[in-house]
């Protein structure tokens, strides 16, 4: 049995829309099966963050990417951080090569 991912959630606070995103995700997660570990972080704390992904709304995108981050993390950037279907669509087929590539 594989270890189960690490996925952080970005916003500019650490509290509220990455809490959000992280809480829409949890469902799509659970609908594919997909057993996770999840949590949030404000943006400037992502240096110290170790995640298998990263998801944030796409405004965050240009700051993040300013970042010498692992380069083992994958990113996921949304335009709705709310949107179960755009969560699912950009965020599970990430998840499923990740799962593959453990």
């Amino acid at each position: 049995m594989t270890r189960p991912l690490d996925i952080c959630f970005i916003c500019g606070a650490g509290l509220g829309s990455s809490l959000a995103c992280q809480m829409e995700a949890e469902e799509v997660l659970a609908a594919a099966g997909i057993r996770a570990n999840l949590g949030h972080e404000a943006i400037s704390g992502i240096p110290g963050v170790r995640a298998d992904i990263i998801v944030s709304a796409e405004n965050f995108k240009p700051t993040i990417e300013k970042y010498e981050l692992d380069p083992d993390i994958a990113f996921v950037f949304l335009k709705n951080i709310v949107d179960k279907t755009e969560i699912a669509a950009k965020l599970l087929p990430v998840v499923q090569e990740k799962e593959a590539q453990a």
